[in-house]
Parts: C-alpha cells; structure tokens; sequence
C-alpha cells in the first residue's frame, strides 16, 4: 500500500510538472488553456504532502487519485496541442476543440469531487486552495468564450474555395495579422504542425487536414509576394530574386507561381538544397533536418520509416529549379551550408542555461526523486530544440544521465534513457554518449527496464548506429538478443524500434551472425505471417540484409520461406517484392531445391512482372533471379533430352549387342 501511495504521488507531481513546462500557447485558445494550467499548478502542494505524509492511503482515495491522474493526462495532451498545434486548426475546429475542453474540466472536475479530503493528511491551507480550484473548475463548466467570428469567416472563406479562385488580399492581410503568421518561422512552424496531425494519422490525412495544408499555401504566397524581405535571413534562403538581384516586387511576382514540384513540403518555400531521405521524397535540407533534430524517425510527407537520416543531394531538381529561375529572370536562391556544419555552439539564453545547471546539479543529488525529477525536466528540454541538445550536453549531463540508466528507480531509468535519445538526435551528440560509456548502461535497460524505457533504449541505440563504428560497439556489447527479445514480445512502438536498430546494426557484417543466432529469422518469419501485417516491411528488409549471410541464408532455408516469398513477389507493396526477391536470389544461389520450389509454387509469372514494373532494385534482383531459373529450365531440358537420347540408343541397340551372353 505504501508502494502505491509512493508511485501515485510521484506520477501525479511529475504529470504537473509537464504540464508546467508547456508555455505560450495559441492566441485563439490563449485565455483559457493559460487558466487550465495555472489552477493544475495550484494541485502540486497536495500531491508533495501526500507524498511526505506518514499515513497510509485508504483504498477509496487511492482509486479518486488514480482516477485524477488520468484526467491530469488528458489536460496535458489537450494543453500540449493548444502550445503546439496548429493555429489554423484551433480556429477552423474551434467547436471541437472547446468540446474537448469542457470534457476534460469535467473530468477534472469530476476527479476532485470524488476525493475525500478529509482523508488525506494534508494541512488546512493546501486543502483550502484545492477546494478553490475544485470551485473554479465546476463555475468553467459550461463557460466558452466568445469566439473571433471574423477570424473564423476568414479562414472559413479561403478553405471553401476553390485552390485556384483568386483570393482577397483584405482577408489574407487579416489572416496574417490575427494569426500571427508574419514571419517565416512562424510559416514554418505552422507548417510543421500541421505535419505533425498528418504523422498521427499514420500517413493517411482526412480531407480536412490537406486543405488546411493548401490554405497555409496561400498565405505564405501572400506574405511573400507582399513582403519579400520578410527577414534578412529569410530574404537569402529563399525569396526568389530578379537576374538584376533585386528581390522581386508585389508587382513583377503577382503573376509567378512556383511549380508544387519546386517547393519543399514542409516549409512550402522554393527549395535551395534539395536533398532525398530514403523513402525517395525530396525536401529542403534545413526543413528536414529540423524534422530529423526533432526527433521524428519517419518521412513527413509518405509516413514510411526511414531506414536511414542520410540526406542524398538532389542534383538533377536542383538544376531544373536553376533553369526555372533563369526561364522567369529569377536570380537562383544561393545554397547555403549544412545547418548542423555551421553550427558551433548552442545559442541557449544565459537564463536558460543556469536551468540546465541547476538541474546537472539535482542529478548529481542523493535524493531519488531531486534526480527523477531532473532527468524528467531533461529530457523534455533536450526533445524540445537543437540548441537546448548542444547545451545540456556542452554542461556535463551525458554522462550524469549515463550513471542513472543502472538506477533502481523505474521511472528515473526511463527519463535518463529518454533524454540520451534526445540528445543523440545531435550528430555531434553521438560521439559523447559513446565516450561515456553509455551503451552498456543502455542495453540493461533494453534488458530490464519498463516496456517504455525498453523501446526507447532500442531507438537510442537506432540513433547511435547511424555512425559505422558505433555498430562494432553495439554489436559488441550484448545488444541484438535483447533487440531479438523486444522484436518478439513488444508492444507495436517497440517491435518498430527493435526492427529499426536491428536493421542499422546488421549493415555490418559481422553483427548479422549475432542476429541469426540470437534467433531473429523465426521471429520475421512470423512477422510475416501475421493476419494485421504490420510489420511485413521491417521483417523483410532485415531478411534482406541477413540472406547475404551464410547462417542466414541456412536459417531462411530452414524456416521454408520459399512460399511466403513468393507470395509477397506476386502480392506485395513494390519494396516487399525487391526484397522478396533479394532474399530469393540469395536463397536460390547453389541450391536448386529452392529453384525447383519457387518454380512448382508459379513464382515466373510475378517474376516477369517484377522485371518490367518493378522498382529498380526490383527489376535487377528479378532479372537475376529469371536468369537462374532460365538457366536451371534449360539444364534440365538438356537432362532429359540426353536421358531420352540413350533410351532409345538402348532400344535401337540389336539383340546380339544389347545381350553378349546371346552370341
């Protein structure tokens, strides 16, 4: 009982205090979420003398507070959006977003009303200010502030319209002013944000989100065109500029629309460095890196897992947006350098480094819950920003985060690994975390720690093996059974995160016999055969990688794939047929069992296919694999027909020949 009352009342304080961290939200929700978060504050002293109190909890107030820390969750979710969202979405789903907020004050409200707090060893004072929060919460119900019925008629007009009716500059220039969408970052951010609602829905966006995304088209066109030296710094990365090396003026850009195919998804700017990500999509370089230094794993625009952070140059659309530019008398935008290159320090505020020092100086404290609660605000500043990344790490905590990964305190393990994560999301970052000793620790807690901490141990350790040594040392150091273990048995995030890090890791060599004898292809085989699919990709990008091997083309063989494959060649998303039939090639190499299978189970038709409509990679692993089975076709013909031509020699043959016992 004493455990439950101790992990309730941490849960309950931590959830606070990242409630407290969300600041400067929507000026459309402003009034109302600030007034949600201040009287959320206002619980913290009940939940310390709770956690202080010698007494222990009665059942019923164990269950009213469990009960209040769900509610807290859904006020943080709905608080973290109205910071982070999308500010034409707030407005345009004001409705619904007010619904949501009424449901969460009455959950709120209802939680309170079910604790008994003449129950709880609390002081007179705290209870006193948690009876006028409770009182605050019950006069909310119900009260909406007056909504911006212009705004919302403005918004509502461009939305409606056709993408491309002419739009009125009046209400555009309002737009801009109420939403305070007048500068490139925060174009950018708002872009961002509306990405970030297409991620949630797993890649497949509703109509709604897409017009909102070709609303934000129009008005950073407008604000371009009115205002092309929005910034300086703007004005150099991307406002297109006459051959003369004037910026263009509302007058000479009115008529010029850049090509959809020109600008970059994200920031909707004409691009200046476009390069590829692994799902093929082309994007600006400093947008994607933000993507990326933010801690996303997939591709904005498709939602695929990037099987690597690489950034390839994309030579060929850079050259046509150059001939574009010259075409129009357009200076091209200049190409700047990596972000991460030029970078040199963190530009963090005095005031915000002398935070990260003081919570260095929580970690290093005796006190569990002084360094619970430091890593935990870590590990939100470090998710927050680039800047924040460099300077927690140019303070010290690496390697104070490291030496909390062997902590017994389940939940202090699990920020510590979660801040190192988001701090290797700094290139430079990685080096550090690897210095410091930090892998060892990390696979204890794949080994060990909560289903949380365990996947985001396997996503560190994804993060970390971008760079090629780091993939010796991680393969070294215990890593892929665990993987292997979280593979099988975890949740979707986890098996995801486990697929991921396995697939980084057996790039090399040598880490591939450590998978197939950690037992990994019975587990992708079974991957592969589950009803919801989920996981076909990862499983057959690793089978891919791995048949090269020896043990585990043996491996593959044994598991009998050879119908699966071929299925998933006759069946499957185009990447699922390349690397069908990448394993397929390795499989079928000297052993003709595995030819004669594929060929009884009709692999030729889907083969022919493969080799004129497949992707690249598809249609060289289908033409290699049509030449083995061509070749294996003929060698048989030639078989048979030697066989049939000593037959009938045999026959042909006189009797005294055939038989010499006869003479």
């Amino acid at each position: 009982m004493e455990d439950d009352k101790a992990a309730l009342s941490r849960k309950l304080i931590d959830i606070v205090g990242e409630i407290s961290a969300i600041s400067e939200y929507r000026s459309t929700v402003k009034k109302q979420y600030t007034n949600l978060a201040r009287r959320l504050k206002l619980l913290t002293p009940m939940f310390e003398e709770i956690r202080d109190s010698k007494d222990p909890l009665p059942d019923d107030s164990i269950k009213a507070l469990a009960s209040l820390a769900s509610a807290l969750e859904s006020a943080k979710e709905l608080l973290r959006f109205g910071s982070e969202g999308s500010k034409i979405y707030l407005v345009l789903e004001r409705d619904q977003i007010m619904t949501r907020f009424q449901e969460v004050t009455a959950e709120l409200e209802q939680a309170l009303s079910g604790i008994s707090f003449e129950n709880l060893d609390i002081s007179d004072e705290v209870k006193e200010q948690v009876e006028l929060v409770l009182a605050q919460f019950r006069r909310a119900k119900g009260r909406v502030d007056a909504p911006d019925v212009e705004l919302y008629e403005d918004l509502l007009c461009l939305y409606n319209e056709n993408n491309d009716a002419a739009d009125d500059p009046d209400v555009l220039r309002r737009l801009v002013d109420k939403l305070q969408l007048g500068g490139i970052a925060d174009l950018t951010q708002e872009s961002l944000a509306l990405h970030e609602m297409v991620a949630a829905t797993g890649g497949d966006p509703e109509e709604s989100i897409e017009k909102m995304s070709m609303l934000l088209k129009k008005v950073k066109d407008f604000v371009q065109t009115v205002n092309p030296n929005i910034d300086s710094t703007a004005a150099e990365k991307s406002t297109p500029t006459s051959s003369g090396g004037k910026a263009l003026t509302e007058g000479n850009q009115k008529n010029l629309v850049i090509p959809d195919d020109f600008r970059c998804p994200i920031s909707l700017e004409l691009m200046r460095d476009p390069v590829i990500v692994s799902t093929g999509q082309t994007y600006e370089r400093s947008c994607i890196e933000k993507w990326l230094e933010a801690g996303h794993g997939t591709c904005p625009k498709t939602q695929q897992t990037l099987t690597s952070t690489a950034l390839t140059p994309n030579y060929v659309l850079r050259s046509l947006i150059a001939q574009w530019c010259e075409a129009n008398g357009i200076e091209p935008p200049k190409r700047p350098g990596s972000s991460r290159a030029t970078k040199t320090g963190s530009a963090c505020s005095p005031a915000d480094r002398s935070k990260i020092e003081a919570l260095l100086y929580k970690l290093t404290s005796a006190s569990p819950e002084d360094q619970r609660s430091a890593a935990g605000e870590i590990r939100l500043l470090a998710k927050r920003n680039a800047d924040n990344r460099v300077a927690i790490a140019e303070a010290g905590a690496i390697p104070l985060l490291v030496q909390l990964l062997s902590t017994p305190d389940s939940r202090t393990q699990e920020h510590a690994v979660t801040a190192l994560l988001n701090l290797s999301i700094c290139e430079d970052n990685k080096g550090s975390i690897i210095s410091s000793g930090a892998v060892p620790g990390i696979v204890h807690v794949l080994k060990k720690g909560s289903m949380e901490a365990r996947e985001n141990a396997a996503a560190t350790l994804f993060s970390l093996s971008v760079i090629d040594e780091n993939k010796v040392t991680i393969g070294a150091s215990g890593a892929i059974p665990p993987l292997v273990t979280l593979l099988n048995e975890g949740t979707q995030r986890g098996k995801k995160d486990a697929a991921t890090a396995l697939f980084n890791l057996c790039i090399y060599q040598g880490n591939k016999g450590k998978a197939v004898r950690a037992g990994v292809i019975p587990t992708l085989m079974r991957l592969l055969t589950e009803p919801q699919g989920t996981m076909v990709d990862e499983a057959l990008a690793i089978l891919a990688i791995l048949a090269s091997h020896p043990e585990g083309k043996a491996s593959i063989g044994a598991a009998e794939a050879v119908p699966v494959l071929v299925d998933v060649i006759g069946n499957g998303s185009p990447r699922n047929k390349e690397n069908a039939a990448a394993v397929m090639v390795h499989l079928c190499s000297g052993d003709q069992q595995h030819l004669v299978e594929a060929q009884e189970l009709g692999v030729m038709g889907p083969l022919l296919d493969l080799a004129q409509h497949g992707t690249e990679r598809g249609k060289r692993k289908a033409a290699q694999l049509l030449e083995r089975m061509n070749r294996f076709v003929e060698t048989q013909k030639q078989a048979r027909a030697q066989a049939d031509t000593q037959t009938q020699n045999q026959v042909l043959l006189p009797p005294s020949s055939a038989n010499p016992d006869n003479v």
